[in-house]
C-alpha cells in the first residue's frame, strides 16, 4: 500500500473533494436514478465542514476525504471518498480503522449512511457497523465502540507508534 497521510481540510480544498465526490458516487446514483453532476457537488460545498473534515492524501497528492462531525448520541461518519486512482489498495480501510480507533477510544457511537446497493456497505461491515434502517435511497449503519487493546497507554493501538499518520 502506498503512503498515505490524513491532514486537516481547510475550505479551500471543497471544490477539489466534490469533484472526487462526483466521480465516486456517479455509479451507485445513476443506478438509482439519480445522478445530477451539479447537484452532487453543490450538496457537498452546502455541508463542507472543515473544522470536522480530514483530507487523504496519497503521494503527497489530494485523494479524498472524511468527516467525523459530532452529534448529540455519537458521531456521523461523512463525506468518505476516495479517488479511484487511490481505491483497492487498502487506503480506505486503513483510514477508516484510523478514524474508528480514535472513535474507540473516546467510547463514541458512529453513524453513517451509504447508498443502496453500494459496495462500500461491506467495507462498513467488515469494520463492525451494522443495519440500523434504511430508506429508498440510503442505508443506515450504526457501529457502537468497541473495546481497544493498547501497550500499556490509554492513547495509542499496539500497531501504531504515537503521532503516526502515514501507513506503508
Amino acid at each position: 500500500m502506498a503512503g498515505w497521510a490524513l491532514r486537516a481540510a481547510v475550505f479551500a480544498d471543497v471544490d477539489a473533494v466534490a469533484e472526487i465526490r462526483a466521480v465516486v458516487l456517479r455509479a451507485d446514483l445513476e443506478r438509482l436514478g439519480r445522478y445530477d453532476g451539479q447537484r452532487v457537488r453543490q450538496r457537498l460545498r452546502d455541508g463542507f465542514d472543515p473544522a470536522h473534515t480530514y483530507v487523504i492524501e496519497v503521494a503527497g497528492v489530494l485523494a479524498g476525504s472524511v468527516a467525523l462531525r459530532p452529534a448529540a448520541d455519537g458521531h456521523w461518519l461523512e463525506h468518505f471518498y476516495l479517488a479511484p486512482a487511490a481505491q483497492g489498495r487498502g487506503i480506505g480501510s486503513a483510514v477508516l480503522a484510523r478514524i474508528l480507533t480514535a472513535a474507540d477510544l473516546a467510547g463514541v457511537r458512529v453513524r453513517l449512511n451509504v447508498l443502496q446497493g453500494s459496495p462500500a456497505r461491506r467495507l462498513y461491515e467488515r469494520h463492525g457497523f451494522v443495519f440500523e434502517s434504511e430508506d429508498a435511497v440510503d442505508v443506515f449503519l450504526v457501529r457502537e465502540p468497541m473495546s481497544v487493546r493498547v501497550c500499556g497507554r490509554t492513547d495509542v493501538r499496539c500497531d501504531e507508534r504515537p503521532g503516526e499518520h502515514t501507513s506503508a
